[in-house]
């Protein structure tokens, strides 16, 4: 795994062993970025269930003010803190090390421009991120939400909370689903 384009092309990251995360293969990734390259200069991005913070990282090496990670798993976190280290981001980032519902009921912020979230799959928390992030004015209508999921996550209900699904890029193992508020 690696940072793939901008400042910090090239630059190898960690990742932790066993299954408690799946990290974006760098495929995936790329073909993620391609589609939001152009709202990622400058923006504050959210990266909610961070794992090994890759797509943060990736987001701040293309050209993002600021990234703030959040995750709860104590090695995935660690992991983050070296890679932020690793890609000398501490100046550009903040970590918060509680689980996301947690910390988005505390935190106070202008909004996010991008929020990504990779939460575990099929556990449908991903209403409850959208209705807190929603609650809280982290987002506002110029946000983009960028959820990756398994291929049989449904997000039919996002109308009813207020989000439109602006796309949805299938992959062969997963799926990103892009919104907005409404």
């Amino acid at each position: 795994m690696r940072v793939i384009a901008g400042t910090r092309r090239r630059i190898q990251l960690n990742t932790i062993e066993g299954s408690n995360t799946r990290p974006t293969t760098d495929r995936i990734k790329e073909t993620l970025f391609n589609m939001i390259q152009d709202e990622i200069y400058g923006a504050r991005f959210l990266d909610l269930f961070s794992g090994s913070g890759q797509i943060g990282i990736e987001a701040l090496s293309r050209g993002a003010a600021f990234a703030t990670f959040v995750e709860n798993n104590p090695k995935a976190f660690k992991c983050i803190e070296d890679n932020i280290k690793k890609t000398k981001f501490e100046a550009e980032s903040s970590l918060i090390s509680r689980d996301v519902l947690s910390a988005l009921s505390t935190m106070k912020s202008e909004p996010f421009s991008i929020v990504f979230m990779d939460p575990p799959y099929n556990t449908d928390v991903e209403r409850d991120v959208l209705i807190s992030l929603k609650d809280k004015s982290l987002i506002d209508e110029d946000s983009l939400i960028i959820i990756e999921a398994s291929l049989e996550s449904d997000f039919s209900y996002v109308n009813e909370i207020g989000f439109d699904i602006l796309k949805e890029k299938i992959y062969k193992t997963n799926k990103h689903t892009f919104l907005t508020l409404r």
